[in-house]
């Protein structure tokens, strides 16, 4: 049995983490952690996730919460996760990251703690959504060069991201089949007099509203036809299960930094 922490166990996704390691036959949850003004603190984490109680109390970030914990579920925010890094690797801990919105210091940080301890990173933990990105590296090779490409994603409106992360990996996976740097490459929306459509861009367009739990959608499209992959996830149980699934494949895995192709044998 994986004991399992969770860092920003108070939040939506937090709570649906709780949930999925309540029913998962593999993974048990020993800490529930949020930051250390959240006003649940002291609060049992399953009635907060509306459920019976469990008896792990939400409780702030500290080296000492993570005795007895063997992979931490992140779902919080990057400076959360910073704070969060340091005590993992005093503490050696594994490191699941669902995390986005990373500036290119805190990937750097990152990947310099994978020398020490495993973590596993995904803009997305849906295995849903890996099966779409291996499908699009498809895409790409056969039809990417000759198509128009266009990422649309969809979100709640209280995501704080944009385009969400699950969009930037879509838009790299194609980038990276096509040969080409989507930093010079992508364009992220559009207004005004814009001119042709250049060769080779990769356009982004971000919906932020009501409690849309995620939506992504990648076109391609050819004169005469057009392909859309699209995703669409309904519950955020999907994401957790996936999360929880990949923090149990985690345990005992030397230092690296993986993700969830590595999780689903891709």
């Amino acid at each position: 049995m994986v004991r399992i922490g969770i860092l920003g166990a108070g939040g939506r996704m937090g709570q649906a983490l709780v949930r999925a390691c309540s029913i998962s036959p593999d993974a048990s949850l020993v800490a529930a952690l949020d930051h250390a003004e959240s006003p649940l603190l002291g609060k049992d984490s399953g009635i907060h996730a509306g459920e019976d109680p469990n008896g792990i109390e939400i409780s702030d970030i500290s080296e000492e919460r993570l005795t007895g914990v063997d992979v931490i579920i992140d779902f919080s925010r990057p400076d959360g996760t910073m704070q969060l890094l340091k005590y993992c690797l005093s503490a050696r801990t594994a490191l699941v990251v669902g995390t986005t919105g990373f500036n290119e210091k805190q990937k750097s940080n990152i990947q310099d703690a994978t020398r020490h301890i495993p973590i596993m990173m995904a803009a997305n933990m849906s295995v849903g959504v890996n099966i779409c990105l291996k499908l699009l590296e498809t895409l790409s090779k056969t039809i990417g060069s000759d198509a128009d490409i266009e990422i649309i994603e969809a979100h709640h409106r209280h995501k704080v991201d944009a385009p969400s992360g699950t969009a930037l990996r879509m838009g790299e996976v194609i980038a990276g089949t096509l040969g080409i740097d989507l930093k010079e490459h992508a364009i992220y929306g559009r207004e005004g007099h814009t001119g042709e459509r250049a060769e080779q861009t990769i356009g982004f367009s971000t919906i932020r509203a009501g409690d849309i739990v995620g939506e992504h959608t990648a076109m391609f499209a050819l004169d005469g036809e057009r392909i859309e992959l699209t995703h669409k996830a309904s519950s955020r149980m999907t994401f957790a299960n996936g999360a929880v699934r990949a923090a149990v494949w985690l345990s005992g895995k030397p230092p690296g930094l993986y993700d969830m192709h590595d999780v689903l044998g891709f």
